[in-house]
Formats: C-alpha cells, structure tokens, sequence
C-alpha cells in the first residue's frame, strides 16, 4: 500500500530499509519462517515482507509486535534517547535572564490627600 502523499527523503528510506534488512536477519538468526513469525506476531505475511522490506506504510504498533517476537521490542526505547538538539534547545531555554528589580510603587502627591479609608483618622482634641 502507498503513503498517502508523505514524500520521503533518500535517507528516511535507507532507514527505514536498514531496519527492516536488521528485523530480517534477527529473524533468519532465530530460524523463523515468515508464515511462523507473522503468527507469532499476529499480522498477514505481507505486513511482515513490508517491514522486512522497508516499507513505510507500516503502523509502528506492527513493528511493536515483531520486536517483541524477537525480544527487541526494548529497542525502541532508544529512539530519541539522546536528542542531542533537543537538549540544547531545552539548556538554551532554561537560561534564567537577568533583569532589574521592579520599582516600587510610588504615591502621587493627590494620592496623600485623597483618604481612601485605609488610614486612621486624625483626633481633634
């Protein structure tokens, strides 16, 4: 099946088709035929040969299955573990600006005269 209008770089194929060469060989490591491990995985043969082949029209959730079927579904976990950009970004962002203190509220001169009730009253004696 083709994506629907998503153009992908020449360097998001080759990953993708790296990935898929590595589930391959993990899979040919462990002696699995295709029919056993798409069983195993809960998905048709042809989503297997699409992964296995690169394809990027498959849900990561298929991905998920075939890696826990091998016992590599923790690699996933290192898919921007270490986000070098981003952490830069997120440091550049935590630089605490240095600015000059608020001043103080100043009363006007009518604002002495005018009794807003918050003072007490003067005694006449």
């Amino acid at each position: 099946m083709k994506s629907k209008g998503t153009n992908f770089t020449q360097k998001q194929k080759n990953i993708l088709t790296t990935l898929g060469e590595n589930i391959k060989l993990a899979r040919l490591r462990r002696k699995l035929s295709i029919r056993s491990m798409a069983e195993r995985a809960g998905i048709a043969t042809s989503t297997l040969g699409n992964i296995e082949n690169g394809s990027p029209s498959v849900s990561l959730g298929s991905y998920l299955q075939v890696l826990s079927i091998l016992r590599l579904e923790d690699d996933l976990l290192l898919i921007a573990d270490k986000d070098p950009v981003g952490r830069q970004i997120q440091d550049a962002g935590l630089i605490v600006k240095k600015r000059a203190p608020k001043k103080k509220k100043t009363v006007s001169a009518i604002d002495h005269v005018i009794d807003k009730g918050n003072f007490e009253k003067p005694k006449f004696d």
